[in-house]
């Protein structure tokens, strides 16, 4: 039962299940992830989409557990606004749960007690026996589930990626065969690049091509990446101890990243190459590393502010390297853009490009990849999840050609439920609310869509209020209409639409005043209609039209 994820890049959240009708027991379920999305554009003012959890909230009381995968935001991002309404167990690894303490932290929420899952180690929530599987992402510390259940086994695999350069691998794929041998009841698997061909490249060749571009720079380089990314944050480390550079770090996300990795080893630096910012003036330029946020173009990042020049402290200068190590999250592309080149205006060298520069590896897995998991697991039913639906259908047709039965496959979106009993599964009939909640500042779910198309109307076509005073006793104007034009028109310039549109205003009032005295909301509705079609007349735009009546 997905509450996110499918259908969308991001919100990720699944819920499975269990209810036998010849027990007593109220069932038991495992929440798996708990993530956010980032708003579209038409969502003017949003801050974040995280999952409708109504249903969580009407059974909380089967709920055993809430299990998270890893510490992206699409996937961890929304237990600052999930978990005070739920307060259930909290299981996930080391440095998933250290980022988690700090994330809760930022919001005044009294941490939770969170377990650490330790690969090799089971758990048990209510029936489910749940072993974590080390996968390969750009984030350590991903975790795979696989899930012993009464029907058979599951394997959730969220994000992942197979490196095979990575020594860590020989092991993964040893472990993948013996479940696949035992027999997995349900593949649930990650679709993000179900369209893509080939493999992901190793993090090793990575790490050569950023180590070559340093050792080749003359000047000051700066690395931009995901604060999130600390294996690429390791490789730009060790590329700088190998060419006697030092490293500063620019942007809050990314030092508590870095903070947290070191405190856990996930990181490790020579003693004196990391350095504070304002040490950097003491090191010649071809000896000066940045590690800067700002790899999606975010307006207040280090990077696009240095790109800008804007930055406090650092200007970008001909002879300087910036390296993009990073792909484009789907909306940011104009922005990042803009940045790359506010860089090149500036002089800079920069290098761009993602897997084609070989600077940045995709942490999820293509169809080479897919169809290799496929065939080492050969599940009997498969779900694909985590992406949008074109690439949930693609990840269905990889699965039948890899030997899954076509009836067994179920490409469901967010809301749908898949029931499974001994004869088999299909999709169910009943759905659960899945729709949007909307964070927008403080708010949590109290802007909906007629919210957002007033938002969108003022933001196309602009705003025009007109305020009346009217004689309490007579019901007549007694002054002028006021208005006010936002975003719609310059008033000084359209002095004779403002003139002709108080004429209007004057007989529309009168009109609709003598069949309905004093019924001031009638009379505001049906001039508001009746306004706004005045001025798409005059202009071919429909604004947002506020009458205001002040009784004197």
């Amino acid at each position: 039962m997905p509450l996110g994820g499918l259908g969308e890049i991001g919100k990720n959240m699944s819920v499975i299940e269990y209810d036998d009708p010849n027990s007593s027991s109220h069932g038991d379920i495992i929440i798996i992830d708990c993530g956010l999305m980032f708003p579209g554009g038409e969502m003017l003012g949003i801050d974040f989409v995280i999952p409708n959890i109504e249903y969580l909230e009407k059974n909380k009381h089967k709920i055993r557990g809430m299990i998270i995968t890893h510490g992206h935001e699409d996937h961890v991002g929304a237990i600052p606004y999930i978990w005070p309404r739920l307060s259930v167990p909290i299981y996930t690894g080391k440095l998933t749960a250290a980022m988690l303490e700090a994330r809760l932290k930022e919001f005044s929420i009294a941490a939770p007690k969170i377990n650490i899952l330790n690969p090799g180690e089971a758990i048990q929530l209510g029936v489910f026996k749940i072993k974590p599987l080390p996968l390969s992402h750009t984030i350590p510390d991903e975790l795979g589930l696989i899930i012993e259940t009464p029907l058979g086994r599951i394997a959730y695999l969220a994000d992942f990626r197979f490196d095979r350069e990575d020594p860590k691998e020989k092991q993964l794929f040893i472990d993948l065969e013996r479940i696949g041998n035992e027999g997995v009841y349900c593949l649930f698997m990650d679709s993000t690049n179900a369209e893509r061909e080939g493999q992901a490249i190793s993090e090793v060749k990575i790490k050569d091509t950023i180590e070559t571009i340093i050792a080749k720079a003359k000047g000051r380089v700066i690395v931009t990446s995901f604060a999130s990314a600390l294996p690429r944050i390791q490789s730009v480390i060790d590329a700088a101890a190998k060419t006697n550079k030092k490293v500063a770090v620019f942007g809050r996300s990314m030092e508590n990243a870095i903070d947290i990795a070191k405190r856990l080893n996930y990181i490790k630096a020579p003693h004196g190459l990391l350095i504070a910012t304002k040490q950097l003036d003491h090191f010649p330029k071809n000896e000066q590393i940045m590690l800067c946020t700002g790899s999606q173009g975010e307006e207040y990042a280090a990077l696009v502010r240095m790109a800008a020049g804007e930055h406090k402290q650092i200007k970008i200068e001909p002879g300087d390297t910036v390296i993009v190590s990073a792909s484009a999250v789907p909306g940011n592309e104009r922005s990042i853009a803009r940045t790359i080149d506010n860089l090149f205006r500036e002089g800079a060298e920069v290098i761009y490009g993602g897997e084609a520069a070989e600077v940045h590896s995709t942490g999820h897995a293509k169809r080479e990849d897919l169809r290799l998991m496929l065939k080492l697991l050969r599940p009997k039913h498969f779900i694909p999840i985590h992406g949008e639906f074109r690439m949930l259908v693609r990840h269905a047709q990889l699965a039948s050609e890899t030997g899954v039965e076509t009836g067994n496959i179920y490409v469901i979106e967010n809301g749908e439920i898949v029931e499974f009993n001994k004869e088999g599964g299909k999709i169910s009939k009943y759905k659960v609310s899945s729709g949007y909640i909307l964070v927008d500042g403080l708010g949590v779910g109290d802007v909906g869509n007629i919210v957002l198309r007033d938002r969108q109307a003022m933001a196309k076509d602009g705003i025009f209020v007109v305020i009346l005073t009217v004689d309490h006793q007579t019901g007549k104007i007694v002054t002028s209409p006021d208005i006010i034009s936002r975003g719609f028109v310059y008033m000084r310039a359209r002095e004779d639409l403002i003139f002709k549109a108080r004429q209007e205003i004057r007989k529309m009032f009168s009109h609709h005043s003598e069949k309905n005295p004093a019924d001031w909301e009638y009379i505001k509705r049906e001039m508001r209609d009746e306004l706004g079609d005045f001025l798409y007349k005059e202009t071919q735009r429909r604004p947002m039209v506020i009458p205001v009546i002040i009784e004197v």
